[in-house]
């Protein structure tokens, strides 16, 4: 295999790993003369399609990619030999030993360094969950992490690799579940199917808890599915332990949520941490009478009709009333009113009118707004009659959940799908409290962070 040439462009020099229907090679550009990685998937009578589906999108993702801790693509080829056909993935080559690599030659980490490379891991998931749409590793483990350059105040330079098992917001709701990932390493709600950039918090936490134990995370016993290392880990300071149960709950609502957020909580102290572990849920308010159904395939909020407020009637009938009196009155009843102040005053009152009849029309109607693995709807039901406004859009549209407070004290929630905002607030009839819990419910089962923005003004907008 050494010396053989790849494509006119490539020649090997070395078998890196080797599974059945794959392989990885060292192999030099001849036009740069650079090392490069070369990742092949043979078309074999192994292949199947969801292995190069899941190669392509590696491929894809690393193109769009730009991290000094992530290997770069280089190309993407296909490879006609006799006795074969391969797709190939180029990327470059970084020199270092795996975590997995350097724990079995029985090297060790101090404190201070397992908390430098949570630091560099987290800046890496940062950078891959804010993408648009969020990148999710999927197999964050020590075989995955390279160290190069290590110096002696430092872990060196660290490398995440191997995004064979990655998953954007794009491709998360397809038309099949597919598990992947490493027992260990892999989140609870990875074993069905979903993954949440918290689930690459899990890993790194299961990954971290091997270099302050020596042992892989299946020989750790477990209860309720938490992995009790505690007792193997009493060198380490009290923050750094909980901090670690912290990112390997197996309750994803109770779990680190976000690696910013993970990141910020590393160095503070136990008191702090267990303060926030106690309350990690945001709850529906004991008066709301909204209705939530959430599982792993849809998340669905109804909304009921608000209760008639009777002085709206009275407000409705004087509008009506005025409006007409105005209209038809004339000379007989303004007489002292010039037709300027008269027409002012038909435009005050119809304008009252209009408002009243929109939130009368709100206090009979009943919202529903669903998200499934396709699309996400929003749907008005008033007296029988039911529109969708705004229009269904792909699930894949939805970039960002954000709170809107105006300085009246005014809430709103809006979801942004592409081009189309889709609000909830006061409207509806919904509090603070209520507004908040939505977020946060929507925000853990689609994965994305929640914008607060406070807002002069307030800038209705009538569903």
């Amino acid at each position: 295999m050494t010396g053989k040439i790849l494509a006119e462009s490539y020649e090997v020099q070395r078998i890196l790993g080797k599974q059945t229907g794959r392989q990885t090679l060292l192999a030099r550009d001849l036009q740069t003369q650079e090392l490069v990685v070369i990742k092949q998937l043979f078309l074999g009578s192994d292949f199947e399609w969801q292995d190069l589906k899941l190669f392509e999108r590696e491929a894809e993702t690393l193109k769009a990619l730009s991290h000094p801790g992530i290997p770069r693509h280089l190309d993407y080829l296909e490879i006609d030999e006799p006795d074969s056909k391969s797709f190939a993935l180029v990327q470059t080559y970084v020199e270092g030993r795996t975590l997995e690599e350097h724990l079995r030659c029985g090297r060790t980490f101090s404190e201070s360094e397992v908390k430098e490379l949570a630091k560099l891991l987290l800046a890496i998931l940062m950078y891959l969950h804010e993408q648009n749409p969020p990148v999710i590793h999927r197999d964050i483990k020590p075989s995955n992490i390279l160290l190069h350059s290590r110096s002696g105040h430092s872990v060196g330079q660290v490398y995440l690799v191997d995004f064979g098992s990655v998953q954007n917001q794009a491709a998360k709701f397809g038309g099949t579940i597919t598990v992947v990932g490493t027992y260990g390493y892999m989140a609870p709600e990875q074993f069905g199917g979903r993954s949440v950039p918290a689930s690459d918090l899990y890993g790194l936490g299961g990954t971290l808890i091997y270099l302050v134990t020596g042992l892989h995370p299946m020989e750790l016993s477990q209860q309720d599915l938490k992995i009790q290392f505690a007792d193997r880990a009493k060198h380490l300071n009290p923050n750094l332990i909980h901090w670690l149960e912290w990112m390997t709950e197996p309750s994803l609502e109770k779990r680190l949520s976000s690696a910013d957020k993970a990141f910020r909580s590393l160095d503070e102290n136990p008191c702090a941490i267990n303060k926030i572990k106690k309350n990690p849920l945001v709850v529906q308010p004991p008066e709301s009478d909204i209705k939530l159904t959430k599982n792993s395939e849809f998340i669905e909020i109804i909304i009921p009709p608000k209760e008639v407020d009777f002085s709206l009637i009275a407000w409705f009938s004087a509008a009506v009333a005025a409006n007409i009196l105005l209209r038809i009155g004339g000379s007989n009843y303004l007489s002292v009113i010039n037709n300027l102040l008269r027409n002012s005053l038909i435009m005050l009152s119809g304008s009252l009118l209009a408002a009243v009849v929109v939130t009368l029309l709100s206090a009979f109607r009943e919202l529903r707004v669903r998200i499934d693995r396709h699309q996400i709807s929003y749907t008005s039901n008033l007296l029988g009659l039911k529109w969708n406004y705004p229009r269904s859009i792909s699930r894949q549209e939805i970039c960002q959940l954000e709170i809107r407070q105006y300085n009246s004290n005014i809430y709103q929630m809006l979801i942004q799908a592409g081009k189309q905002k889709y609000q909830l607030g006061e409207n509806q009839g919904l509090s603070e409290s209520e507004i908040t819990w939505l977020a946060t419910e929507l925000s853990q089962w689609l994965g994305l962070k929640i914008k607060k923005t406070l807002t002069e003004g307030k800038n209705n907008i009538w569903f």
